[in-house]
C-alpha cells in the first residue's frame, strides 16, 4: 500500500536534463508511473535542470571533471527537495551516489549497441585512411584507434542533435551514437548501422535509464518499485561493480556488457589505453545472484594482467 500518491495539487517532481533525449526518458518514467497507478498527467511535473556538462561543451569531459558533470546539479536539487526523483542515463552515472540518495530503479533496457553514423559511408570499413571521425567518448576513441589507427579522431561534444548537425556541417565524416538514444527519439531517418557488441563492446550501462530518489522518501520508493525492471537491475549490478573496481571515472576507456542466459549472467569486459595501443579483455559466467561479486573479481583479474605499466599514462 502506497503511503501517499501524487496529485495535481502536489505533483511528483521529476528532475532531468533538458536535451530531447533526457526529456524523452523523463516522459517514459512519468508515463510508466501514470499507467502503474492510474494517475493523471497533472500529478507529475517535469523539472529541467542544466548541468555543468550541458553548459561546457568546448572541452573534453576529462578536462572538466569526468563523471558527475551531468548529474551533480540534479542530485543537489534532489537532496534539497526541489525535485522528488531524478531520471538519468545510467552510462553517465558515477558508481557511488551522494549520501542520502538511492539509485535502485531501472527501466527496461534498450538496444545496448553503438551505431555508426555517417551521411556518406555505410560502415567503419568503408572509411578511407585519414578520414575524420568525431566522438567525445574516451571509450569509443580508444576502440576506434585500436581497430582503425589510420583514421583521424576529433573531439565531438554536444547532445545528439548537435552532433548530427556537426556531421551535416562537415566537421567529421562519421561519428558514433547509442542505438538506444536513436530508438527512443524514433530517429529512423538518421543514416546509421548498428555495431555488434563483438566488434565494439558498449559503455557500462549503455541503453539503461536509472531513477534516483532520496533514501528517506518511503512513498516514492514504493511507487518506483512498481516500474523497476529486475533483469536490467541484475545486469547493471555486474557491469557497475566491474566499473567501480577498475576505475569508474571518465579517464579510463572501459567497456562492459552483462547478458542474462537462463539463470546465469555472461559478463564481458574491456579496458584500453586511450591511444588504442593496447586492450585487455575478459569474460566470465556466474549465477545472477553473484553478478556484482563476479564484476569485481573480473576487474581484479584484468588489473593483475595489466600490470603496473598499463596505467602509466594516468600519472
Amino acid at each position: 500500500m502506497i503511503q501517499k500518491l501524487p496529485t495535481p495539487q502536489k505533483p511528483l517532481r521529476i528532475g532531468t536534463r533538458g536535451s530531447l533525449l533526457a526529456l524523452a526518458q523523463a516522459h517514459e518514467t512519468r508515463d510508466r508511473l501514470m499507467q502503474a497507478f492510474e494517475l493523471p498527467i497533472g500529478a507529475f511535473e517535469i523539472v529541467v535542470i542544466k548541468t555543468t556538462g550541458d553548459r561546457i561543451v568546448d572541452r573534453p569531459l576529462k578536462e572538466i571533471g569526468g563523471k558527475g558533470l551531468f548529474t551533480r546539479e540534479i542530485e543537489d536539487d534532489l537532496l534539497t527537495g526541489k525535485i522528488d526523483i531524478a531520471v538519468h542515463s545510467m552510462k553517465d552515472m558515477p558508481t557511488l551516489q551522494p549520501e542520502g540518495l538511492v539509485l535502485e530503479t531501472y527501466l527496461p533496457r534498450e538496444d545496448v549497441r553503438d551505431a555508426f553514423v555517417s551521411p556518406r559511408a555505410n560502415s567503419l570499413a568503408d572509411l578511407a585512411a585519414g578520414t575524420v571521425v568525431g566522438t567525445s567518448s574516451l571509450r569509443r576513441k580508444a576502440q576506434l584507434k585500436l581497430r582503425r589507427p589510420d583514421l583521424e579522431v576529433v573531439e565531438f561534444r554536444g547532445n545528439l542533435q548537435t552532433r548530427l548537425q556537426k556531421l551535416e556541417d562537415g566537421v567529421a565524416e562519421a561519428t558514433f551514437l547509442a542505438m538506444a538514444g536513436l530508438n527512443r527519439l524514433k530517429m529512423d531517418h538518421v543514416p546509421k548501422s548498428p555495431i555488434e557488441v563483438e566488434t565494439m563492446l558498449p559503455a557500462v550501462a549503455q541503453g539503461a535509464i536509472g531513477i534516483e530518489r532520496r533514501g528517506s522518501d518511503i512513498s516514492t520508493a514504493q511507487m518506483l518499485e512498481a516500474i523497476h525492471d529486475v533483469s536490467t537491475g541484475h545486469r547493471l549490478a555486474a557491469e557497475r561493480s566491474f566499473l567501480a573496481a577498475l576505475d569508474g571515472s571518465c579517464e579510463t576507456p572501459i567497456a562492459a556488457l552483462a547478458v542474462l542466459e537462463g539463470g546465469d549472467i555472461l559478463l564481458r569486459g574491456e579496458v584500453l589505453r586511450p591511444d588504442g595501443s593496447e586492450a585487455i579483455d575478459d569474460s566470465l559466467r556466474c549465477t545472477i545472484e553473484d553478478g556484482a561479486k563476479a564484476g569485481r573479481e573480473m576487474a581484479e583479474k584484468m588489473l593483475a594482467r595489466a600490470g603496473d605499466g598499463f596505467f602509466d599514462w594516468r600519472q
